[in-house]
């Protein structure tokens, strides 16, 4: 082929209709649409976080124009402790709980994903009866509280330890590995741990990366346990603060004692909308680095096998 060939981009398949002006005019105004849905809410809360009590008072409410920016909000949350100590305790949570969470997940789906395993069929059938039958809220009460987990974070962790979903998401993925490239190694000497860290892992980062980010989500949201078995306030987690202000409409701790640290009392409003952006900023923070990976990690760990 001559250098001077101009690269010809690849034909479309048959069954796929070339676009049209149309077509990609109304794909432009939906997609708009969703993204502004998400960044006008999202902008509205981080510019009344942001805003002073004239500000706010002016706007009536929710301030979409920043002006006269006020950060006594986020003063008065992290030097009271009481968000900040809900949010640390969250990120805890979601740490230890993601971290253990993924390691049962692998482990299971690496013995799963290998026919002949001790208990194959059996371990697989009892995983997969969990997506038609749930233990059910008053037993799992109770099982927690028989186990003295009550009014202890690890409430959180060990009922939520194992998700089935993501448990057969790394299977499909794990089965899509050549038996060959295993066998070889098996040839070598190497063993089932020695597999599983150099050859497995290391070829599923994608899957592993989006299933820990599901555990992280799903911990740092986790609200309905820990309303069941946080009684205490001192071990409330950050989205039990945020709904104790937004929901409830409590008055955030601080709101009309003395200043902090030279900064005026900020709007009880304002406060409202920083707990907001401190609950977010952690996911939003995270997502970016794990989106590349949804394609790759889940839609190729369902289909393969």
């Amino acid at each position: 082929m001559s250098l001077f060939t101009k690269s010809r981009r690849p034909e479309r398949p048959s069954w796929e209709e070339p676009p049209t002006l149309v077509g990609q005019t109304v794909k432009g105004i939906v997609l708009s649409a969703v993204v502004l849905a998400v960044l006008i809410p999202m902008w509205a809360v981080l510019v009344t976080s942001l805003s002073s009590k004239k500000a706010i008072a002016d706007a009536g409410g929710m301030v979409f124009w920043p002006r006269d920016f006020d950060i006594s909000a986020y003063v008065l949350i992290f030097t009271r402790g009481e968000v900040s100590g809900a949010v640390w305790r969250s990120m805890l949570v979601t740490l230890v709980g993601t971290a253990l969470s993924l390691g049962c997940t692998v482990l299971a789906a690496y013995g799963l994903s290998r026919p002949g395993s001790l208990w194959h069929r059996p371990l697989l059938l009892f995983f997969l009866i969990t997506f038609l039958v749930g233990p059910g809220l008053i037993p799992s009460y109770l099982l927690v509280t028989s186990l003295g987990l009550k009014d202890s974070h690890w409430a959180l962790i060990l009922p939520a330890a194992v998700n089935a979903f993501n448990l057969v998401v790394v299977r499909q993925f794990f089965m899509g590995i050549p038996a060959e490239l295993l066998d070889s190694a098996r040839i070598d000497g190497a063993g089932e741990w020695a597999i599983l860290g150099r050859i497995v892992l290391p070829l599923s980062k994608a899957v592993v990366a989006v299933v820990g980010l599901f555990y992280a989500v799903g911990y740092w949201n986790m609200y309905f346990n820990a309303v069941l078995y946080l009684n205490n306030a001192e071990d409330h987690v950050a989205q039990q603060v945020l709904q104790a202000y937004i929901l409830a409409g409590q008055s955030p701790a601080g709101i009309g004692s003395p200043p902090a640290l030279g900064f005026s009392a900020p709007p009880s409003l304002a406060v409202k909308m920083a707990v907001v952006v401190v609950v977010l900023i952690p996911i939003v923070i995270v997502y970016p680095f794990i989106q590349r990976h949804f394609t790759k990690g889940v839609i190729a760990g369902a289909i393969k096998g």
